[in-house]
Protein backbone atom coordinates (compact mmCIF):
# COMPACT_ATOMS: atom_id res chain seq x y z
CA UNK A 1 0.00 0.00 0.00
CA UNK A 2 1.33 3.43 -0.84
CA UNK A 3 1.07 6.49 1.44
CA UNK A 4 -1.49 7.99 -0.93
CA UNK A 5 -3.65 4.87 -0.85
CA UNK A 6 -3.46 4.71 2.95
CA UNK A 7 -4.56 8.33 3.33
CA UNK A 8 -7.40 7.82 0.87
CA UNK A 9 -8.53 4.62 2.56
CA UNK A 10 -8.12 5.57 6.23
CA UNK A 11 -8.60 9.32 6.37
CA UNK A 12 -11.23 9.69 3.68
CA UNK A 13 -13.06 6.43 4.40
CA UNK A 14 -16.71 6.37 3.54
CA UNK A 15 -16.15 8.74 0.62
CA UNK A 16 -14.22 6.49 -1.75
CA UNK A 17 -14.68 3.32 -3.71
CA UNK A 18 -12.35 0.59 -2.41
CA UNK A 19 -10.40 0.07 -5.70
CA UNK A 20 -9.78 -3.55 -4.81
CA UNK A 21 -8.94 -2.95 -1.15
CA UNK A 22 -11.31 -3.90 1.59
CA UNK A 23 -13.21 -0.97 2.97
CA UNK A 24 -12.43 0.52 6.38
CA UNK A 25 -15.30 -0.47 8.63
CA UNK A 26 -14.11 0.73 12.05
CA UNK A 27 -11.31 2.43 13.96
CA UNK A 28 -9.86 -1.06 14.62
CA UNK A 29 -8.92 -1.42 10.92
CA UNK A 30 -5.25 -0.59 10.25
CA UNK A 31 -2.40 -1.09 7.81
CA UNK A 32 1.41 -0.94 7.74
CA UNK A 33 3.49 0.44 4.88
CA UNK A 34 6.88 1.98 4.09
CA UNK A 35 7.44 5.61 3.10
CA UNK A 36 10.49 7.43 1.80
CA UNK A 37 11.15 10.71 3.63
CA UNK A 38 13.46 13.21 1.92
CA UNK A 39 12.97 16.20 4.24
CA UNK A 40 16.39 15.80 5.87
CA UNK A 41 19.81 15.90 4.17
CA UNK A 42 19.92 12.09 4.07
CA UNK A 43 16.76 10.27 2.97
CA UNK A 44 15.27 7.77 5.41
CA UNK A 45 12.60 5.09 5.19
CA UNK A 46 9.88 4.72 7.80
CA UNK A 47 7.60 1.81 8.54
CA UNK A 48 4.24 3.42 9.31
CA UNK A 49 1.12 2.06 10.98
CA UNK A 50 -2.05 3.92 10.00
CA UNK A 51 -5.67 3.78 11.03
CA UNK A 52 -8.47 6.30 10.80
CA UNK A 53 -7.14 8.11 13.91
CA UNK A 54 -3.71 8.83 12.43
CA UNK A 55 -0.28 7.39 11.75
CA UNK A 56 2.55 6.15 13.96
CA UNK A 57 6.13 5.66 12.76
CA UNK A 58 7.06 2.17 13.93
CA UNK A 59 10.63 2.03 12.64
CA UNK A 60 13.21 4.27 11.00
CA UNK A 61 15.50 2.65 8.43
CA UNK A 62 18.68 4.31 7.20
CA UNK A 63 19.30 2.96 3.69
CA UNK A 64 22.82 2.09 2.52
CA UNK A 65 24.79 4.61 0.48
CA UNK A 66 24.03 2.94 -2.87
CA UNK A 67 20.27 3.32 -2.24
CA UNK A 68 20.73 6.90 -1.01
CA UNK A 69 22.51 7.73 -4.27
CA UNK A 70 19.65 6.23 -6.32
CA UNK A 71 17.10 8.17 -4.26
CA UNK A 72 18.99 11.43 -4.74
CA UNK A 73 19.31 10.73 -8.47
CA UNK A 74 15.55 10.19 -8.70
CA UNK A 75 14.32 13.01 -6.44
CA UNK A 76 17.20 15.48 -6.52
CA UNK A 77 16.64 18.14 -3.86
CA UNK A 78 12.85 17.68 -3.72
CA UNK A 79 11.63 17.51 -0.13
CA UNK A 80 8.68 15.32 0.73
CA UNK A 81 7.26 11.96 1.71
CA UNK A 82 6.88 9.43 -1.10
CA UNK A 83 5.91 5.86 -1.79
CA UNK A 84 8.99 3.64 -2.06
CA UNK A 85 10.07 2.98 -5.65
CA UNK A 86 11.15 -0.36 -7.12
CA UNK A 87 14.84 0.00 -6.14
CA UNK A 88 14.01 0.79 -2.52
CA UNK A 89 11.34 -1.93 -2.41
CA UNK A 90 13.82 -4.52 -3.74
CA UNK A 91 16.43 -3.48 -1.18
CA UNK A 92 13.87 -3.65 1.66
CA UNK A 93 12.76 -7.12 0.55
CA UNK A 94 16.36 -8.32 0.53
CA UNK A 95 17.24 -6.65 3.84
CA UNK A 96 14.16 -8.13 5.52
CA UNK A 97 14.57 -11.55 3.91
CA UNK A 98 11.10 -11.24 2.37
CA UNK A 99 11.92 -12.84 -0.99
Amino acid sequence: MSPEEAVRLYLEWGNNWSRGYRMVRSKADQTNYFVLNTWEDQPVIYLVNRNSDGAVELAKVDPPQQIIEKIKASYGSQKGVYAVDDDVRAWLREALGAD
